[in-house]
């Protein structure tokens, strides 16, 4: 369950849907609810955490994405595709424009949209179990949630051609030193 607190101006999204955060229907309308509430509410801080031991976010919920898939027509499953990342987009430029600061605690497995959504935070606090990639990329997959684009500000050329092309990881000690 995904759900947030508000407290002295600092609204709090805990992220809480086993296996780990993965970002299908279910999750998508919450964070569209979140951020709904957190334009309303107009915070000076929002946090984003993960509340489960395995790790942030391990990005789109690919079974669920896979099920889709079945019994359906290719224009069926096109649309309603092209909805949903629409949809994710539209959530993750919402976070990344927040008029106050965004803070989001990672924590082991911050991987393909986790990433993603990571990225629209305005700081990143990454204990050492922390691991970033985009490892639908071996999948021969894009990374689909905007998260890309942002990249470019948080990291030097090199190493976004290392993490795009290779699908490999990059851990909280080197991203720290990257800055």
């Amino acid at each position: 369950m995904t759900d947030w607190t508000d407290r002295d101006g600092v609204c709090e999204l805990r992220l809480a849907a086993p296996p780990l955060n993965e970002i299908g229907q279910s999750m998508l309308r919450a964070l569209e609810r979140f951020v709904e509430h957190a334009v309303a509410s107009k915070p000076r801080a929002v946090i984003v955490y993960s509340d489960l031991p395995r790790g942030f976010c391990a990005g789109a919920d690919l079974r669920e994405l896979h099920h889709g898939i079945k019994g359906r027509t290719y224009a069926e499953y096109r649309a309603e595709l092209a909805s949903f990342l629409d949809r994710i987009h539209a959530v993750a430029n919402r976070l990344d424009a927040l008029p106050c600061t965004t803070v989001g605690v990672v924590h082991g497995a911050c991987f393909g949209g986790g990433f993603e959504l990571a990225l629209t935070m305005d700081v990143l606090v990454a204990d050492t179990t922390a691991r970033f990639c985009f490892p639908e990329l071996r999948l021969g997959l894009i990374p689909g949630f905007g998260g890309i684009p942002r990249l470019a500000r948080e990291l030097p050329n090199a190493v976004i051609r290392d993490l795009l092309l290779t699908g490999r990881s990059l851990g909280a000690r080197r991203a720290y030193e990257l800055g």
